[in-house]
């Protein structure tokens, strides 16, 4: 980045059609398309946006829940599955960058999941690829720990860009990772609906103030802008739920609903705020802005003592098994969508294959 641009984002405050790969995946690119349409550089999906977030987790007990486990894991994805190229694609062609939000099964386990996010360049390629690294309370019934592989910030056109999925944006060392990286647009994805209390009790989770008090101490400390995109919840999706218990209904309906809204380097919002409706939220950032409130509290520079803090971060992908006798695993890249005949590559391949693909 050789200057502070100043451009539209969008964050997609949008359903995606319930456990229906195919139908969300066609959503998604139509969305894609309405956003570029509008003049947005970068579009922002909700944490585990493609096929569901997996809230019937709140609903009723574990061992009534396995049919809807399985059906998650049918429709999951894998990164370099045909559903990823697809969107890839749409936003080559569309010249945007996507950040989006899914459930990603394993290349080995047929039953291993995460809660998983991929940053996607305006060239098509996968930029950063993100597992969710704690799953939080009932999460952990469905999702398998993360790792660090994906605390990346990446340097494009549009400025330093992070992301963390949910809970994480409540980790202040997950956070300060991406900011000791030069991030300057950081995406904050949530669910919808968070569903933690039963009906007959208060719910104490007021989610949207939840949402708005972490987006904005990020923001504010790291003097940059923060896109919080959440899912929204529509009526196939709530009636569906609704009807697994006899007080699934009336839990969902008495639980908080999640906001979309982007914030400033200054803590205060840029836009308006999405919740009741779905849509997609737009906002003009400028880059510039980040640059003032710094000479008051730059936490990654002038105002720290590195001499007395350190922190450590081991960014090592995690795998099931090693074979330390053969070759040594190389470093994940950057997925290629490769110009000649759209197709992704899978980075983490042997030296051979490295030769002929195309880089960055």
């Amino acid at each position: 980045m050789d200057s502070y641009p100043a451009y539209k984002v969008a964050a997609a405050h949008v359903a995606p059609v319930f456990l229906d790969t195919p139908a969300t995946v066609e959503k998604t690119c139509s969305i894609i398309d309405e956003a570029a349409g509008h003049g947005a550089q970068f579009v922002a999906f909700p944490e585990a946006y493609i096929p569901a977030f997996p809230n019937w987790c709140a609903l009723r007990s574990p061992i009534h829940n396995h049919d809807l486990f399985c059906r998650l894991a049918a429709a999951s994805l894998r990164v370099t599955g045909s559903e990823i190229h697809r969107i890839c694609k749409k936003a080559r062609d569309c010249g945007v960058f996507v950040s989006l939000g899914f459930n990603e099964r394993s290349e080995v386990s047929a039953g291993c999941l995460w809660n998983a996010n991929v940053l996607i360049g305006d060239d098509g390629s996968i930029l950063n690829h993100h597992r969710k690294l704690v799953p939080t309370f009932y999460e952990k019934l469905v999702w398998a720990p993360g790792d660090g592989a994906g605390l990346r910030v990446c340097d494009t056109r549009l400025g330093g860009i992070g992301m963390l999925i949910c809970g994480e944006n409540t980790n202040p060392l997950a956070r300060y990772t991406l900011m000791a990286q030069g991030e300057l647009v950081h995406v904050a994805s949530f669910a919808g609906i968070w569903p933690s209390h039963p009906a007959d009790e208060p719910d104490t989770y007021d989610l949207p103030r939840a949402i708005r008090l972490r987006a904005a101490a990020h923001a504010f400390e790291e003097k940059g802008f923060n896109i919080v995109v959440s899912s929204f919840m529509d009526k196939p999706m709530r009636d569906e739920l609704a009807g697994l218990a006899p007080d699934a209904g009336c839990i969902l309906d008495s639980s908080s609903r999640a906001i979309s809204i982007v914030i400033g380097p200054n803590g205060e919002p840029v836009s308006g705020e999405m919740q009741n409706e779905e849509g997609i939220l737009y906002a003009d950032i400028d880059l510039a802005a980040c640059v003032e409130p710094k000479q008051m509290h730059d936490v990654i520079g002038g105002y720290n003592r590195f001499d007395i803090f350190r922190l450590e971060v081991d960014r090592s992908a995690h795998r099931p098994i090693h074979f330390p006798f053969e070759e040594a695993d190389e470093p994940e890249e950057p997925l290629i969508l490769h110009e000649d005949d759209g197709s992704l590559d899978d980075a983490v391949t042997g030296k051979e294959k490295r030769q002929t693909q195309h880089r960055r």
